[in-house]
């Protein structure tokens, strides 16, 4: 319960500061909040080790300034703020943790496609940082004696539409799959990780079009 206040007062102090900026400089800007939830997840360590991350909510928001306006297609620049409050975990090695917490806030670019039609496809491609906290108890009911707290880069890429209801409102579907650096689980995974996240919102629209 805890590590859920914390996550979502960072969304909470998020969407201030985004708001505060837009209320200044009214002008293109987008703020989209989102709700999902990350795909499950199996990985494999050396010796047929199996590791397995149910599905977990996705607190998502979403932050795009337009910096390009064409007919066909419109360019933004922002950032994503994903949480996740945890992902249960189970594995045929009693010595990982029970679950697992993430975070992820990375900048990027949008191309949306179609500016101001009745759906509006976008893409989008990003980096930044990426947090994964473990629990304090493993799968056998021991203390975690592994590093709780890692710290990762990320990669973010995904595509969604947008389709307007006002001219300050839409609602959004969206897929997104950030791929970092490995989880901190007591065992040495092969490869990086996905989280693969699909979500529903809607978006908020201020200035000029």
């Amino acid at each position: 319960m805890q590590r859920l206040r914390g996550l979502l007062g960072l969304l909470t102090s998020f969407v201030i500061v985004i708001l505060s900026a837009t209320c200044a400089h009214a002008q293109k800007h987008e703020i989209a909040l989102t709700l999902g939830r990350v795909v499950s997840t199996d990985r494999t360590a050396p010796g047929g080790i199996t590791l397995r991350q149910d599905s977990g909510t996705a607190w998502q928001a979403n932050y795009a300034y337009r910096i390009i306006d064409a007919k066909l297609a419109a360019l933004s620049i922002g950032v994503h703020f994903l949480a996740n409050p945890g992902r249960d975990i189970s594995s045929s090695n009693s010595t990982v943790p029970q679950n697992l917490a993430s975070l992820y806030i990375t900048p990027g670019v949008v191309l949306k496609f179609l500016p101001g039609a009745k759906i509006e496809p976008w893409v989008t491609v990003g980096g930044g940082y990426a947090q994964y906290e473990s629990s304090d108890s493993l799968l056998n009911g021991s203390p975690n004696p592994g590093t709780i707290r890692v710290h990762r880069g990320a990669l973010v890429y995904g595509a969604g539409v947008d389709v307007p209801l006002l001219r300050f409102l839409a609602l959004r579907a969206e897929v997104r799959d950030f791929y970092t650096g490995s989880l901190s689980v007591n065992l040495t995974l092969d490869g990086g990780q996905h989280n693969v996240v699909a979500g529903g919102g809607f978006v908020l629209r201020f200035g000029r079009q």
